[in-house]
């Protein structure tokens, strides 16, 4: 049987997924707390990935060098770039990009040195599965989420986007700094601190990789929504679902 990872961004994303595990257990690795147990009869390791890219990218080499994992799905937020692209929507990564890696003139700008790659693409099957789980998802959490919690959002307006998500260390929160990056790679949709480095670490080990993302914020200076309460009552619904939606029809 296939052992599929599960990795979220935040705490509170984590426990919706663990509630739906009946049967989990812990087990401490590389001080990182790793959930194995079953979710639709997938055997699934929840874990936290950590922030930035180095805490991801050892994240991901424990799940696959410890656990066996052999498909990879992460879920967590990130800030819009994209105009289409609003608070309350959910990016489905195509493709995956360090905004900030530059080892040139060795090599190209972006390029990951000794790869030949800018950008790793998501797994096509994974990535399909998503984006067809995401809608679903989106209308299981209208359904469900009381009015009162939405933070004067409307998710019923809420829209499935996919494309290139980039990832860097730095948390995008200035509006000259969104522009710069929108500049630069005017093709991105999010922009976030993970998911590029494990995108690269599943590149290297041959592993299926693929990442959705709630958009909580517009990676500027305006403050759309109070972001604690926006983690604990959307994205965590928004995760919960996608990810219910997925396993329910995704092959053992």
């Amino acid at each position: 049987m296939s052992r599929l990872a599960l990795v979220s961004a935040m705490h509170e994303e984590l426990a919706a997924v663990l509630a739906r595990m009946p049967d989990e257990h812990k087990t401490v690795v590389a001080g990182r707390e790793f959930w194995l147990g079953h979710w639709h009869g997938h055997e699934v390791v929840a874990v936290l990935s950590r922030i930035g890219k180095v805490a991801a990218a050892t994240t991901t080499t424990v799940l696959i060098e410890r656990f066996g994992v052999n498909r990879v799905v992460f879920t967590g937020v990130a800030g819009g770039l994209a105009p289409q692209v609003k608070v309350g929507d959910v990016v489905v990564a195509d493709a995956l990009m360090q905004h900030d890696m530059d080892a040139s003139p060795l090599f190209a700008r972006h390029e990951v040195p000794l790869t030949g790659m800018t950008r790793f693409p998501a797994d096509a099957s994974l990535r399909d599965a998503l984006l067809q789980a995401a809608p679903l998802a989106l209308n299981d959490v209208v359904q469900s989420l009381p009015r009162q919690d939405w933070l004067k959002i409307d998710l019923e307006q809420a829209r499935v986007h996919h494309g290139l998500v980039i990832s860097g260390d730095r948390f995008i929160s200035q509006s000259a700094d969104s522009a710069e990056l929108q500049r630069r790679l005017p093709d991105a949709l999010a922009v976030e601190m993970e998911c590029a480095a494990m995108a690269q670490v599943c590149h290297d080990y041959g592993v299926p990789m693929a990442a959705v993302r709630t958009i909580s914020d517009r990676a500027d200076d305006a403050a759309h929504v109070d972001f604690p309460q926006f983690i604990h009552s959307i994205a965590s619904s928004y995760s919960a679902a996608v990810l219910d939606r997925l396993l329910r029809h995704l092959p053992l």
